[in-house]
């Protein structure tokens, strides 16, 4: 049995699709789902199980043949101002969850976030002394908190544990998401409503508007890399997940415009006083660490996943992967 938290969730739900195309269905899915329609994406998996978050550590006690535990589960609002919930949900339930992964001597993958390397001006390589990173917002640092437990203060381990720090994730199954779905969503939206895509202008001299840069990540990509560790049990440790490309929100608009077959109209509007000191101008993954164990798929780069998102899910009825 293998256990995947916030599987009904955006990367959750396609962890669960994944593992159901390699013919696992022997899944337990966590979520809260409540009143949103996360119900969606799991109306189409294959799982012997639905358990809401609430009650399921109490119930995971009773549970006798858990191979792996795949914690996608989380407050994952950057947004988020209320940090004793962060902490609750993203420290302590991924703490709980560790102790029977090494109790019981299985696999325990989970999401941590690049999002715990702040600013980035030491960069975004996952081989840098954590304790050096400043993240910028309590997501950020909720997650940052549970790796630096892990680091120094761990005293039992999993079989294997693995902490995955996503980057820019984009893809189906994320239409819930509100303001935190990704910009292809956003924009695919506004093209329907306006015939053009609005990106925030740059207030930084050394970008153009449009030319902030990111490391966006399919999110079978994703799901790709998480099985490979289901089959590589013999690897732990913490690995960033993106391309190892940034490209900027100028190409993304591009790329969505192209796989509907149409020319860019891009509007470059002013970006929210409130983010201004936040911003994010680059990231880019170095995944040095998880070629070096053996990793050796090739990534989609802007433009295939962009094309395969729209043309397969957004412009065929938002269909769920």
């Amino acid at each position: 049995m293998i256990i995947v938290t916030g599987g009904a969730g955006f990367i959750g739900s396609c962890v669960v699709r994944s593992l159901n195309d390699t013919g696992y269905e022997d899944i337990v899915i966590v979520d809260n789902i409540g009143s949103t329609d996360k119900w969606l994406n799991i109306r189409n998996k294959k799982y012997i199980k639905y358990v809401h978050k609430n009650v399921f550590l109490e119930e995971l006690q009773t549970y006798d043949n858990v191979t792996a535990i795949i914690h996608m589960g989380a407050q994952s609002a950057t947004t988020e101002r209320d940090f004793d919930y962060l902490w609750k949900n993203n420290f302590e339930y991924t703490r709980a969850l560790w102790d029977y992964c090494a109790e019981k001597q299985i696999s325990f993958i989970y999401a941590s976030s690049a999002a715990t390397y702040g600013d980035g001006k030491s960069g975004f390589d996952d081989r840098m002394d954590i304790d050096k990173l400043l993240p910028l917002n309590g997501y950020g640092y909720s997650k940052q908190v549970f790796d630096l437990w892990v680091k120094h203060q761990a005293k039992v381990f999993p079989k294997q544990y693995v902490g995955l720090k996503f980057f820019n994730v984009y893809g189906p199954n994320e239409y819930f998401k509100g303001n935190m779905a990704s910009m292809i969503f956003h924009g695919f939206r506004q093209i329907q409503e306006t015939g053009s895509i609005k990106l925030f202008k740059s207030c930084n001299p050394i970008y153009k508007d449009g030319g902030q840069l990111r490391d966006f990540v399919y999110v079978k990509d994703i799901c790709n890399v998480i099985l490979w560790m289901l089959d590589n049990a013999h690897v732990s440790g913490l690995f960033n997940v993106g391309t190892g490309r940034a490209q900027s929100f100028k190409e993304l608009a591009e790329a969505t415009f192209h796989a509907l077959n149409m020319e860019p109209n891009i509007v470059y509007i002013d970006m929210p006083e409130n983010l201004k000191k936040k911003y994010q101008y680059y990231t880019q993954a170095e995944i040095d660490k998880l070629r070096k164990v053996g990793y050796d798929k090739v990534f989609f780069d802007l433009e295939a996943g962009a094309s395969d998102y729209v043309k397969e899910y957004l412009d065929n009825d938002y269909l769920v992967f």
